[in-house]
């Protein structure tokens, strides 16, 4: 879907007719958002501009030159946007490209940050005079939601350290819960910097209007104080990870502490009944019918002298 924002008579009016492309001039033009667009879509945008879009493959390069990049034509810039889903974030690439002060986008999901824009666009169209103000403004909106969903992961966070410090059973779950978070975490931190290299490929830029580089200092030292917090979140739930793992080894312990312990106390027993399960003549043998209530009483004692021995060295 194709959605053109252009001026008429001192307003922001909206489009999805493709066709207004011709009838409009680049100085009508505010921006025109690609929404999954078809290839009929791409093509009659590609012909306004006089130069092809990018593809998706290369909007998810990694590479400095491709998340920011300029030419004589026009300002090219890439980043992620993560959408939130059960459990964990997806990433969306969005391409963004600045051409006459006309910023056009091109996605392929919708998302929360350009309806965010597109409402105040058209509620006080004067805030966003060129295209280059529209894109600090769609930077600047999707940091915020970074910073929320930070803020979320951090209220997880403290949760699952309020679960085990509660003495919740430790067990796989807890670990699995500690993994995903971490995930998060790390999703979070690289979609923050791939900010940060986007806004320091502007800054070191001459092409944008004066009045936004204020803007963009106060962005990057938000960012740096996000990417603390992302640190801070990931360090705390290695630090939580580390006391579940000493928790369960200290439950192993305790199952093995119980098995050899029992085990020595059963030993003399066995070694006296095995002693007078041999075939040969053995002391109390020709006792007759007492023989075997002494051996029972011998089994009995060497149980009690061991549990003595353990509990006098504080072993129980």
């Amino acid at each position: 879907m194709i959605t053109i924002f252009y001026k008429d008579d001192k307003q922001i009016l909206r489009s999805n007719d493709m066709a207004m492309l011709e009838e409009l001039g680049h100085n009508d033009i505010l921006w025109i958002d690609l929404n999954e667009p078809n290839g009929n879509e791409k093509r009659y945008v590609e012909e306004f501009l006089q130069f092809p879009l990018q593809s998706r493959a290369q909007a998810e390069e990694i590479e400095s030159s491709s998340r920011y990049s300029e030419t004589e034509e026009a300002i090219f810039a890439n980043s992620n946007f993560l959408i939130a889903a059960p459990n964990t974030y997806n990433e969306e690439p969005v391409s963004f490209i600045l051409a006459e002060e006309i910023l056009i986008t091109l996605r392929h999901s919708p998302l929360r940050s350009f309806a965010d824009i597109e409402r105040r666009l058209l509620a006080s169209h004067r805030i966003y005079p060129t295209g280059y103000h529209l894109l600090i403004a769609i930077l600047e909106n999707r940091i915020d939601m970074d910073a929320d969903m930070i803020e979320v992961l951090a209220k997880e966070v403290a949760h699952l350290s309020k679960r085990i410090g509660l003495g919740e059973k430790v067990d796989e779950e807890i670990l699995l819960d500690i993994n995903q978070l971490q995930e998060n975490t790390m999703l979070i931190r690289e979609n923050i910097i791939d900010k940060q290299r986007v806004i320091s490929g502007i800054l070191k830029s001459d092409k944008f209007p004066g009045d936004i580089y204020s803007k963009l200092n106060v962005l990057m030292r938000d960012i740096s104080s996000l990417i603390n917090h992302t640190d801070f979140s990931f360090e705390r739930l290695e630090y939580m990870q580390n006391t579940v793992l000493g928790l369960i080894n200290i439950e192993q312990n305790k199952i093995i502490k119980v098995f050899t312990v029992v085990t020595v106390f059963f030993m003399p027993p066995t070694l006296i009944s095995s002693i007078y399960g041999m075939n040969i003549e053995l002391p109390f043998a020709a006792i007759g019918r007492w023989s075997f209530p002494i051996t029972l009483g011998l089994m009995i004692a060497s149980f009690l002298i061991t549990w003595v021995y353990f509990k006098q060295r504080k072993i129980l």
